[in-house]
């Protein structure tokens, strides 16, 4: 059993600190002190980042979308899992909810986690502004004719 020196991460600081020996440590053999503390300093960044810095789960239209970025898959070859190419934009463009067999297929098939495709509050993100239509007040400004 090896003895391993550890810092503890309270802050970002600690967790900055903690990362730059990581990157001192990177490589080190398992079994050598180096590799234990390399491997505990691991385990306490994970833990702290968990905690502190959450990386929420994509909604599934995005982890469909990465799937599909991921494997370079058009909307065509998703037809299998969800059903026929307006179902398939639909489900895309957030029109249509996937639906439970819909999920099932593309987890066996694809390998999408279950957690992306049913995340609580999935579809509750907050879809981008509408764009808006600058006009040009100048532009409808007719001449007149002078004298």
């Amino acid at each position: 059993m090896t003895t391993v020196n550890v810092i503890v991460i309270r802050n970002d600081d600690d967790l900055e600190a903690a990362v730059e020996r990581v990157a001192e440590l990177w490589g080190s053999a398992v079994g050598t002190p180096e590799g234990d503390e390399l491997h505990a300093l691991s385990i306490l960044i994970e833990a702290y980042e968990n905690a502190h810095h959450p990386v929420p789960l994509p909604t599934p239209i995005e982890a469909i979308r990465f799937v599909m970025d991921q494997r370079k898959l058009r909307n065509r070859e998703l037809e299998p899992f969800i059903g026929p190419a307006s179902r398939v934009s639909e489900v895309l463009s957030g029109k249509t909810k996937l639906t439970v067999k819909m999920i099932r297929k593309l987890h066996d098939g694809l390998g999408i986690p279950l957690e992306s495709l049913v995340a609580e509050g999935a579809y509750d993100r907050p879809k981008p502004l509408a764009k808006v239509r600058l006009v040009n007040p100048v532009a409808k400004i007719r001449p007149r004719k002078l004298g």
